[in-house]
């Protein structure tokens, strides 16, 4: 016969939790012997280790008290139950575990892989993390509205950025960002991007050059989120209206303003 501390420590529990079974009526009380002390017997800690298995496992006391009760077909088809419940948790937590670490390493929580890949070779290029920033945000809602189109347009993007030209652009962007508006490097910069816009568009056709083909209110919507992080996108912007062209998200081609040389690929 087991003292109930010997009856916990065989199954794997705490004295106080062998009591709190025997209040529930999960554990049957024992004989007691003649100075008053509970008394069990080694089937008791079968039924013990299947208590505290099953309350282990998630399942309700009250669910537990009834299996308890039941033959032995319909105990293990409750505990298969309980094992593809568990296996189905295990599966949710996983991908629990996934979303943490893809919260954890940024950009991927939102992004594509492709994307990611493209924004960190902008990173690597020495491009400004504040434009950096800009795109990311920009394709997140690109992204989610038309994911399907996402990998036509990152093909289009590692192309672009094999040209030196359009680095030289992002760099020089980058180091622009920090001057005001009548800043010459915005000048500058505005003649780079218009000739290269140009060049594109007259050698791949201006489909090459915009294609997104998205609503109006999401263009604008990207257009503010690039605006704000990158304020003097606004400014260039207006410069790159002059030489010919509109647009930051979705690019259009406009007449450039009277008297404004037109861009040209020299």
């Amino acid at each position: 016969m087991l003292t109930i501390g010997e009856l916990a420590s065989y199954a794997g529990v705490t004295v106080r939790a062998v009591r709190h079974y025997h209040a529930k009526g999960l554990l049957p009380e024992p004989e007691r012997d003649r100075s008053g002390y509970r008394r069990y017997g080694a089937g008791a800690v079968i039924e013990l280790i299947k208590i505290r298995t099953l309350a282990e496992a998630g399942v309700p006391l009250a669910r537990v008290r009834e299996l308890l009760r039941v033959g032995e077909e319909e105990f293990a088809a409750a505990i298969e139950d309980i094992d593809r419940r568990l296996r189905a948790e295990i599966r949710e937590r996983q991908r629990h575990r996934e979303r943490i670490a893809r919260l954890a390493s940024g950009d991927s929580l939102t992004l594509p892989p492709e994307v990611v890949e493209y924004l960190d070779r902008l990173r690597a290029l020495g491009v400004d993390e504040r434009i950096v920033q800009a795109e990311r945000d920009g394709w997140i809602p690109l992204a989610a509205h038309s994911p399907a189109r996402v990998p036509e347009w990152m093909a289009r993007k590692r192309e672009q950025l094999d040209d030196p030209r359009l680095v030289d652009f992002y760099l020089t962007l980058s180091q622009a960002l920090d001057r005001a508006d009548d800043d010459p490097r915005l000048v500058e910069l505005a003649d780079k991007l218009a000739v290269y816009i140009t060049r594109m568009a007259d050698e791949r056709g201006e489909d090459y050059v915009d294609d997104t083909d998205i609503e109006s209110p999401l263009v604008k919507l990207m257009d503010r989120l690039a605006f704000d992080t990158v304020p003097p996108a606004r400014r260039l912007i207006e410069l790159l209206k002059q030489r010919g062209w509109t647009g930051w998200t979705k690019l259009v081609r406009v007449a450039p303003r009277p008297g404004a040389a037109p861009p040209t690929a020299s």
